[in-house]
């Protein structure tokens, strides 16, 4: 959708418009219930978010300054409500993990996995993939957003920065360091091994 026809449907939906309204939410409804259900890992409350995201939107169009798209204005109202979520239910641990290839979720078909691969080449795959979506969950809510945004998403860093209104530099460092801080994790839960930079290895042999 061009800036020209969302610009024409935000007229519409602040005039009353329930047909428009019902365009904006067909256009986004899924990429805002998988932003929610990333962040939350519970479809009921990745769903609870999507409807409150679009009601808001509704109720605060006139609000909309037009200085985002509209697709990352919603990304910004959603982002708010999973963070509230989340540190509501701080205590409560995710009872599901969501598969970065589950079926359904975004439209895209089951990716299957080569048959020709060993088995063990497959189990650890799947192994290393919750091993980041458990480290995922452990980090802070924001460090946890701006990854599932860039990462999972695809956002790009001026989206993001649209989506949770801050500098573009601001946006690259926090992306930076959380990065840094879930590879971490990983080493210390010896998911992944740090591999030596050739620099390492030369230094290394002549030692």
């Amino acid at each position: 959708m061009t800036r020209e026809e969302e610009a024409r449907l935000v007229r519409e939906i602040r005039a009353g418009d329930g047909d428009a309204f019902e365009t904006l939410v067909r256009e986004h409804q899924t990429r805002v219930y998988n932003l929610a259900l990333r962040m939350t890992g519970n479809p009921e409350d990745a769903m609870d978010i999507s409807q409150e995201t679009f009601l808001k939107a509704w109720r605060t169009m006139g609000k909309y300054r037009g200085d985002c798209s509209l697709g990352s204005w919603l990304y910004r109202i959603a982002s708010n409500l999973c963070i509230d979520l989340l540190r509501k239910n701080k205590r409560r641990q995710a009872e599901k993990i969501v598969s970065l290839d589950d079926p359904g979720e975004d439209g895209r078909p089951l990716e299957l996995p080569d048959l020709r691969e060993e088995p063990q080449v497959i189990l650890e795959r799947e192994e290393n993939r919750r091993a980041v979506w458990e480290c995922l969950e452990t980090l802070p809510e924001e460090q946890k957003l701006i990854l599932v945004l860039r990462d999972v998403n695809g956002l790009s860093y001026e989206e993001i920065a649209a989506a949770m209104d801050l500098e573009l530099g601001t946006v690259k460092s926090r992306i930076f360091r959380a990065r840094e801080r879930l590879a971490k994790l990983l080493l210390d839960r010896g998911t992944f091994e740090l591999v030596p930079s050739s620099n390492t290895r030369k230094k290394g042999r002549r030692g």
